[in-house]
This record gives C-alpha cells, sequence and structure tokens, in this order.
C-alpha cells in the first residue's frame, strides 16, 4: 500500500504563529482580542501584548478555549 506521509509545518519562533492555533481562538478572535487589549494598553507593544497572552495561555494548562474573552482581557492585563 502506498502511504501518504503527513508533514508538520517547522516550528516558527514569531509570537503570531506560536499563539494562533486550531485549539485557541480562530483569526477574528485573535484580531478583536488584540485589538481590545492595544486599547487598554496603549502603552504595550504587539509583541508584548502577544508574550503576555502566551503567559496567560501557560497558566491555563496551555489552552485558552473555554475562558471568555473578558476573562482573557483580564488575565492579560494583570500580567502587562
Amino acid at each position: 500500500e502506498n502511504f501518504v506521509q503527513k508533514t508538520s509545518a517547522p516550528f516558527s519562533t514569531n509570537s503570531y504563529d506560536a499563539f494562533i492555533s486550531p485549539n485557541t481562538l480562530n483569526l477574528s478572535s485573535f484580531t478583536k482580542l488584540l485589538k481590545k487589549l492595544q486599547e487598554i494598553h496603549p502603552e504595550a507593544s504587539r509583541d508584548k501584548i502577544v508574550d503576555a497572552l502566551l503567559e496567560v495561555r501557560k497558566n491555563n494548562k496551555g489552552i485558552l478555549s473555554g475562558l471568555s474573552i473578558i476573562s482573557i482581557v483580564e488575565r492579560t492585563s494583570v500580567v502587562l
């Protein structure tokens, strides 16, 4: 039998790529979340916000799904 070998995409060190995964948020939700956090924390760079979101995800057993946007914003604001 012929098998098609599945290959995974190479890991990227880009924060944006690292943040987006099928098990977290879709692009629309991520965009809304990022915009909201930029409004609340205009002094924070996009990368700093993404790093804070990654920290929130890490502290929530590695996932963001199941948390409300409001909860993610609040937890991220504490990190920032």
